[in-house]
């Protein structure tokens, strides 16, 4: 196997200096299928410098241009996605036939939205005598996940370069095969050198190095509450923006009256798309007490029918985790539930006889003080809790160090909707209503800052700007 020793450098594939080949992992066969060559720290430089050389120029392009650039390149992703679907069901492990769908086909339809949304984008406005422009930021650091690559790289990348930022991006080295393909798609989009770049590596090394180097204007990561915090204590050593999502302990909470066997329905398949391994997944599911029994038969009824197995099996539901260490930072926190009083429910699936698979759970008797209650397992892992008073409940789903996202289910009606506005969650859905691409996605608390998605993501990529207008200037209508 030969690795990738490539990198994406001022427009052009550049030889990678680091040290280390990053193995690339199948999460189910367990076997390494690619590896990518590490950038070096001469390599990060290298990437910086070219975004810094190419901003002033990119910045001052009219935004119909970057539109114009924005939509070739969906263009090319699109013809790429067949492999990005291989790829990424490969190395995160969710089943081909909702990779093709939400891990690629969502995020090649995201590529569209922004540009839309850019042509509407207010870029310019009046306030008075003020005029008012929204400027790039500057040279941006995207440090992405593993667990929804391409969807995540969008999420920065689209925005950054429609709002006149450049970029350079450092994906997770456990999924890096997405961005490999998007380095190309704009390639072929013949953006201008410099406008986009890749360098491959880890976060203690590469990621570390991007966000400390003094040519980055700002840092855009989605990454675990940990990393998120350290990058927020460097970025403010050096006065850079920065943009985090971070972690989640997402509750659904269950009000009487609510249709209780579409709320456990739902709040199970929320919770274990993907493997569990999504940040705004919804892991606790919060029932009046007196419901408790009928919530925990209509759960375990709902288990055995998790088909786990080979992704590229079109049967399958469940996929592996993506890594051995995954599988078991999972596997020690349900451990540490059971033997601190929690039980299992129903009958899950038989495990595959090979990879990184965790059996679908959802556990009972758990108290909200359990670390599987209170900490982001990031695995097929579901906590049920009861009760007493409405009150208790919303109390129960503001109760922990996150606030990324909620569900609320109940009867059609103000309470309803009332106790959604109670609850601090970046995004709060009622009865099962779907996921909105253009709303805005981020959380409260340890769930990160700012927010990505919609027109707000383009908003987290620039700066306001007020030029104050004498009356001269004014009465000749110079704008």
């Amino acid at each position: 196997m030969t690795p990738f020793k490539q990198l994406f450098i001022d427009g052009a594939m550049a030889p990678a200096h680091g040290a280390d080949d990053l193995p690339v992992t199948d999460s189910f066969t367990e076997e390494t299928f690619a590896s990518y060559r590490s950038a070096s720290l001469a390599d990060v430089d290298a990437a910086v410098a070219a975004a810094r050389r190419a901003f002033a120029g990119w910045a001052a392009t009219p935004p119909m241009e970057r539109v114009a650039a924005v939509r070739r390149i969906a263009a090319a992703v699109r013809e790429q996605s067949e492999a990005l679907t291989t790829a990424i069901s490969r190395e995160v492990g969710m089943p081909r036939k909702l990779a093709a769908r939400i891990q690629v086909g969502a995020p090649i339809a995201a590529w569209d939205m922004y540009a839309d949304l850019a042509v509407a984008f207010e870029w310019e406005s009046r306030i008075g005598h003020s005029l008012v422009q929204q400027v790039a930021t500057g040279v941006v650091a995207c440090i992405t996940p593993w667990n929804y690559p391409l969807h995540q790289i969008t999420g920065k990348i689209a925005p950054a370069l429609l709002a006149g930022c450049t970029v350079v991006l450092k994906p997770s080295e456990l999924a890096p095969t997405s961005a490999f393909l998007l380095a190309e798609a704009v390639r072929q989009a013949g953006l201008p050198a410099g406008v986009f770049n890749l360098v491959h590596g880890t976060g203690a090394e590469v990621g570390e190095a991007l966000v400390r180097h003094p040519d980055v204007d700002m840092v855009s990561f989605t990454g675990s509450t940990r990393a998120g915090r350290h990058i927020a204590a460097i970025a403010g050593d050096g006065i850079k923006r920065v943009a985090l999502e971070l972690g989640g302990k997402s509750a659904a909470l269950v009000l009487p009256g609510a249709d209780l066997a579409a709320a456990v329905k739902t709040t199970l398949a929320g919770c274990m798309l993907n493997s569990g391994q999504t940040c705004s997944a919804t892991t606790r599911l919060l029932v009046p007490r007196t419901w408790l029994g009928a919530a925990e038969a209509a759960a375990a009824d709902l288990l055995a029918a998790l088909r786990m197995g080979d992704p590229a099996d079109g049967a399958t539901r469940l996929g592996p985790l993506i890594s051995k260490a995954q599988q078991r930072k999972v596997e020690g926190l349900i451990a540490e539930a059971l033997a601190a009083g929690a039980r299992t429910l129903g009958s899950p699936p038989e495990l595959p006889p090979h990879g990184y698979f965790v059996r679908p759970t959802v556990l009972a008797d758990v108290t909200p003080g359990m670390a599987v209650a209170r900490d982001e397992v990031f695995g097929p892992v579901l906590v049920l809790i009861g009760y007493d008073e409405v009150e208790d409940g919303i109390a129960l789903a503001n109760g922990t160090d996150y606030g990324l996202a909620a569900a609320v289910w109940g009867p059609v009606d103000a309470a309803t909707l009332a106790v959604a506005r109670r609850l601090r969650a970046g995004q709060v859905d009622i009865n099962g209503a779907p996921f909105n691409p253009a709303a805005p996605f981020g959380g409260f608390k340890q769930s990160g800052i700012g927010r990505e998605n919609g027109r707000y993501g383009i908003d987290e990529f620039v700066e306001p700007v007020s030029i104050q207008l004498p009356a001269a200037f004014i009465e000749n209508a110079i704008h």
